[in-house]
């Protein structure tokens, strides 16, 4: 999969989760597998920030709506396959070194993620 087409997908995933067809949990776990693409990296972060605030989304309105456009926004760059905004992704790299997208399921994704889990590069 191009990173185009991973782009596209990813927009696809939160706009499910934005209109309740899929739970965050489900579309993270559907992102492209083992993709170095900074930009899918941050839209991963910030589907994992929106389900961490499903409280404060529910007590108050204007935070629920701010965030909802601010995933829109990132659904749309993503779709129309543009990088996200430097200062977006730099945002998430400060706190994260990557996200936590699954690796591929065979052998080489194996060792990654056993090398990861022992905090080896």
């Amino acid at each position: 999969m191009s990173n185009l087409d991973e782009r596209i997908f990813v927009a696809g995933l939160i706009r499910q989760v934005l209109i309740s067809r899929i739970c965050v949990r489900e579309a993270v776990l559907n992102f492209p597998r083992d993709t170095d693409d900074k930009s899918i990296h941050a839209a991963y972060h910030a589907l994992v920030h929106y389900e961490a605030d499903e409280d404060l989304r529910a007590r108050d309105a204007l935070y629920k709506e701010e965030q909802d456009d601010y995933l829109e926004f990132i659904s749309h760059v993503l779709e129309s396959g543009e990088d996200l905004p430097e200062n977006i992704i730099q945002n998430y790299e400060k706190y994260y070194a990557c996200a936590n997208i699954l690796h591929e399921e065979n052998t080489k994704g194996f060792f990654k993620s056993f090398l990861k889990f022992l905090n080896i590069k």
